[in-house]
């Protein structure tokens, strides 16, 4: 497996990013994975490299490179105190990030995967993680002829008043969605997720929507104080089913492992 440190031409600048590769010469079934707001660290390259074992091309890029390279915290994130406060110093930026701003970002990363030697024709998955599981799901609504599928965990903000809430793009969408839904998520309520669910289902669109019972937001993140280690087993289980489902088998062992 190669890991190797990129830079992404930018609308804003240049984002710094992670690409990881299989061993051989591919190509390889592309996989964009869209970080938490913590961004790219070890957490987030181990991640990585577990799906690039799979048999997948995997770029991992910084989603909020106009607040700096990477790593963008410097604190713990370990204790809820250090989280929280990682949380205040980094929420400006996550804010900034609407989806005028996202979406040139997002055809940019798209762009230089698909320009990757080793990387297989598009269209391509995204998998996403809290404000990376929002962008994922945008992101299938205004390029749907490539990305194939996407899977959002604890994702935040999939459905909302406002006139960019990503669900009012359900009818754009063509492939398939997972949502795995933290437990009590205020920032995903059980109101928001009926909402989410009727607009998907207006629109005729393959999807899964379950609610990872007593996972709270961020179960995924294994560096963080909100990690659920029964979730994020399930995570992974699912995650490399919708692989499966979307005619990306590869050879491995069993799902996650």
């Amino acid at each position: 497996m190669e890991t190797i440190n990129v830079d992404i031409p930018a609308p804003d600048g240049v984002a710094d990013g992670c690409l990881v590769l299989p061993d051989g010469d591919g190509p390889f079934p592309g996989v964009l994975l869209f970080p938490d707001a913590f961004g790219l660290r070890p957490r987030i390259h181990e991640m990585a490299g577990r799906i690039a074992g799979r048999g997948y091309a995997v770029l991992a890029p910084n989603l909020l490179y106009r607040a700096g390279r990477s790593p963008l915290i410097t604190g713990e994130l370990s204790s809820p105190e250090g989280r929280e406060k990682m949380i205040t110093e980094i929420y400006p930026y996550v804010i900034a990030l609407d989806t005028a701003t996202v979406l040139p970002d997002i055809q940019a990363y798209l762009d230089f995967f698909a320009a990757q030697p080793k990387v297989a024709a598009e269209p391509v998955v995204i998998t996403g993680y809290c404000m990376g599981g929002t962008n994922a799901f945008k992101a299938i609504g205004a390029f749907p002829d490539r990305i194939k599928a996407i899977a959002s965990f604890h994702g935040g903000r999939l459905a909302t008043d406002q006139p960019d809430s990503p669900h009012l793009k359900a009818g754009a969408i063509t492939g398939e969605l997972y949502f795995g839904h933290a437990d009590n998520d205020q920032s995903m309520d059980a109101g928001h997720i009926a909402t989410l669910e009727k607009a998907l289902d207006d629109a005729g669109v393959t999807y899964t929507s379950e609610v990872y019972e007593g996972a709270p937001h961020g179960y995924t993140m294994s560096d963080t104080a909100m990690y659920h280690e029964a979730a994020e087993k399930r995570h992974w289980d699912n995650l490399f089913a919708l692989l499966e489902r979307c005619g990306e088998t590869q050879p491995s062992s069993s799902p996650g492992k």
